[in-house]
């Protein structure tokens, strides 16, 4: 079912929308191609009560029905909501795992059980012994080394060149037209006409094949490059099929695997890519529902600034943030290296409010959904929550910028420059974060 309770829970970026719409209704002809009865409700039906709960009361009624079954929702929000349902129908119901995680919900959170601290790099050397990724005849890593993100952090400056975009073009333009008339509320570009998101599983792998098979050689040493007229560089731009279970972590992890045993792809490479999903994705998750009742209130420094207008158009003379915040509203998507030391790093030394700030990222990215985004944006990004998932806050002055990235070419501000009118902000504002947090911070290594 298409309901605005799902479109408008924060002001979702139009391609997210469109996206998630139009996958969902070629999954309902895929499925009924192969036999199956589907009762699919649009977003303009006049019956569709544009929640959950009301529809679902609604079809227990009309079709007689006898058990209700439904997957493990990724998010709390429909977690509670679903468990609430349950409890108030008088028919028998059941819920079970989606299967599509390495993990299951709890199982962070016990790995650390006794311990006081939580550590990524921990737990992915379990994920990695338990399941034999990466590793040699007698369980030890490839390589010598469990990580190799020393060597994932190349600046891009030209060469080797970058690919041409092959995934297919839809027109949703009858799909944003249904949309629009729903009244539904959104910003950013919505590219309706010239769509190039995956709709459906076979697209997804297509897109994900070629990556492997052509791109991916190039993902470790520039996996944190950022260029100004590229917006792609050499990333997968997998996460949404992931996020939406058109793809399979563990396909996609094995298939990277077997692109290294058969000498495609160096071991930083294949390690880097891998981390960021066995490691990072499946920790991430568990991190998210161990604390899932805090973290929406954590604010450890007290940031109490909305989110700059600028936010919304990108208008501002700095040049990093104006070409990350521009390619988000026009593309839906910013790697991750934009997101974090970018977007994430002047959000933190500017002192904006981490809540606001994740209902920014939680409407803009096109594979954003909260047990993913929330966590990263509070936890990792603005250390709302103390430390508890990063060891320190990722913040930088404009050196790092201008390490990684040709941003500071011809920028209005002085990457040089630490105080003045030309200097850049990320200078000042950086000194700025440790005097004025030198209390919190002061025993922090």
């Amino acid at each position: 079912m298409e309901v605005k309770q799902e479109t408008s829970y924060v002001l979702h970026h139009a391609q997210k929308i469109i996206a998630i719409f139009a996958a969902m209704r070629d999954f309902k002809g895929f499925l009924l191609k192969n036999n199956h009865h589907v009762i699919y409700i649009k977003i303009n039906d006049k019956d569709n009560q544009q929640c959950f709960k009301s529809n679902l009361n609604a079809l227990l009624k009309v079709h007689h029905i006898q058990k209700f079954e439904y997957q493990e929702p990724d998010e709390s929000r429909l977690d509670k909501e679903l468990k609430i349902f349950c409890s108030e129908i008088s028919i028998p119901s059941a819920c079970v795992s989606s299967e599509h995680f390495y993990t299951s919900r709890d199982e962070v959170k016990e790995v650390f059980r006794d311990k006081k601290q939580w550590l990524m790099e921990s737990f992915y050397r379990y994920k990695r012994k338990k399941h034999h990724i990466l590793m040699n005849d007698i369980n030890e890593p490839i390589g010598s080394k469990w990580n190799f993100d020393n060597e994932n952090r190349k600046a891009w400056k030209g060469t080797p060149k970058t690919f041409k975009d092959t995934r297919p073009t839809h027109n949703h333009s009858v799909l944003w037209d249904e949309i629009c008339n729903a009244d539904i509320k959104s910003f950013g570009e919505n590219n309706a006409s010239h769509f190039q998101w995956p709709l459906n599983r076979q697209e997804a792998l297509k897109h994900f094949d070629f990556f492997v098979k052509n791109i991916l050689v190039y993902f470790g040493d520039y996996q944190d490059a950022m260029h100004k007229d590229e917006t792609r560089m050499f990333h997968s731009l997998v996460s949404f099929a992931l996020n939406t279970k058109m793809l399979s972590p563990h396909e996609v992890i094995l298939k990277v695997e077997r692109s290294f045993h058969d000498n495609q792809i160096s071991i930083n490479t294949a390690e880097g890519f891998i981390r960021q999903i066995l490691g990072w994705r499946e920790y991430i998750r568990g991190y998210y529902w161990a604390n899932i009742s805090s973290l929406n209130s954590e604010n450890y420094f007290n940031h109490q600034l909305p989110v700059p207008s600028w936010f919304w158009n990108g208008q501002t003379q700095m040049n990093c943030l104006k070409y990350s915040i521009h390619q988000s509203l026009n593309e839906a998507y910013a790697h991750h290296i934009q997101r974090l030391m970018v977007i994430g790093n002047f959000s933190l030394l500017a002192g904006i409010h981490p809540q606001k700030l994740h209902q920014w990222y939680l409407g803009i990215y096109i594979d954003a959904f909260e047990w993913v985004e929330m966590p990263n944006t509070l936890g990792m990004s603005q250390f709302a929550d103390g430390g508890k998932l990063a060891s320190k806050p990722y913040v930088s002055t404009a050196n790092y910028v201008n390490k990684m990235s040709n941003y500071c070419e011809d920028c209005h501000y002085s990457k040089n420059e630490k105080i003045g009118e030309k200097a850049c902000p990320f200078n000042s504002l950086y000194w700025n974060f440790f005097l004025v947090n030198a209390q919190k911070l002061g025993k922090n290594p």
